[in-house]
């Protein structure tokens, strides 16, 4: 696998565009297309959340009756979401313009919005907004950026990764961008997504691939403890790359997994590094637990915690935090048997063992705690499984970005 530069229009037969189209702010790029000149195989995974946004309900039908999709509009600001009967006829309009401007049936078009609750699409916009992407579009790394930038909300980086492998000879390549900075938990993938790759495989696969990989990538990642009303991740799949259809699991089809898994993983912690007011990405890495799913949930509490949150922006080594965490998690386990240790890309201390604190320094250990990504390893003595969750640090600047978030 080589990983290199580029996003969601690196794959062949993909382009994309970034516009301003003044749905909310203004002298900043908040619509973006993603288009393919052949129809694409899809697959999708979408929030688990009760109250689901109007696009995510035309792209769940999408995905799941249309024969292909062929291009995706997404939309920032106003996350048409609570908008009842006329938000979800605004996004059908929005299909139905893309689909006259581009030449492709509407029923191959995906809507994504994000943005505040509760208000109306200014649809005009919308429509002529569709119009400008349409024109803009080309095959391009740039115009990937521009996408990636275009989905952004309160994000503070754009998040993009693309990687190339090598199956029966043909280079194929697979692409993707996100946009997560807050309402971000477990429960599907939490955020907006879109990966594309040139590769052939069949549908089943695609959504098989896709629908497995989440489970310790972006479902593995909590920002705020909110799972949002419009999470949607979908990937389009064109054939251009000439590789003989992956129809079944085979060496192939494991190739391409790792490289959606490269991609899925990049973009998850991308996203969880970049959570709202944080300054330290926070990852939990739980070993030696007695199952894969033992190993998912202690992780995962630990990053959840609001207290190991503030701790992590306090470089606060308040080990008690971490300990209490992995003790409500659910998962029954000997506290005398755990180790839990800091970590950083240069060096770990061993915290806590033996059922107390071990020996190590309070200013080491705040040093570990004050670097741009801290991880907590956590070894359970019960077994082979492991997991790792990712999160970031609990900051001032969350509750002041969400006390202002309609303004």
């Amino acid at each position: 696998m080589k990983i290199i530069e580029g996003g969601v229009a690196s794959a062949q037969g993909f382009e994309a565009a970034g516009v301003e189209a003044a749905v909310k702010y203004q002298n900043r790029k908040d619509m973006a297309m993603v288009y393919s000149t052949v129809p694409c195989r899809a697959a999708g995974v979408f929030t688990s959340n009760i109250v689901k946004a109007a696009p995510v309900r035309w792209d769940q039908e999408i995905v799941s009756h249309s024969p292909a999709v062929q291009a995706v509009v997404v939309n920032t600001g106003i996350a048409n979401a609570a908008t009842g009967a006329q938000g979800y006829e605004y996004c059908r309009r929005t299909a139905e313009r893309a689909a006259q401007t581009l030449g492709i049936p509407a029923d191959t078009v995906l809507v994504a919005s994000t943005g505040v609750i509760g208000s109306q699409l200014p649809i005009d916009r919308i429509l002529a907004g569709v119009e400008k992407l349409a024109q803009a579009k080309t095959h391009s790394d740039a115009a990937g950026t521009d996408a990636a930038q275009a989905i952004m909300t309160t994000d503070t980086v754009y998040k993009q990764a693309a990687v190339q492998i090598e199956i029966a000879g043909r280079t194929v390549t697979v692409g993707g961008m996100c946009k997560g900075s807050g309402m971000i938990h477990p429960n599907m993938g939490t955020m907006l997504g879109f990966i594309t790759t040139d590769i052939a495989i069949s549908r089943a696969l695609l959504q098989e691939a896709l629908s497995e990989d989440v489970t310790d990538t972006f479902n593995m990642v909590s920002v705020d403890g909110d799972t949002s009303t419009n999470d949607t991740l979908v990937v389009l799949a064109n054939g251009l790359a000439g590789n003989p259809e992956i129809t079944e699991r085979n060496s192939d089809y494991d190739t391409f997994r790792e490289a959606l898994h490269y991609i899925d993983e990049t973009l998850a912690k991308k996203m969880a590094g970049d959570g709202e007011g944080a300054t330290a990405l926070f990852e939990t890495r739980v070993i030696h637990a007695a199952t894969k799913q033992d190993a998912r949930i202690l992780s995962r509490s630990v990053v959840s915690s609001n207290l190991c949150k503030a701790a992590i922006y306090g470089h606060d080594a308040n080990f008690g935090r971490f300990l209490c965490a992995l003790g409500y998690a659910g998962v029954a386990f000997d506290p005398e048997r755990v180790e839990l240790s800091f970590a950083n890309d240069e060096k770990s201390i061993l915290i806590y063992r033996d059922g107390m604190a071990a020996d190590y320094s309070e200013e080491e250990a705040s040093q570990i705690l004050a670097s741009p990504e801290v991880r907590v390893v956590v070894d359970m003595h019960m077994g082979d499984a492991e997991a790792s969750a990712w999160g970031c640090d609990l900051s001032y600047d969350y509750v002041k970005i969400n006390a202002d978030y309609r303004s």
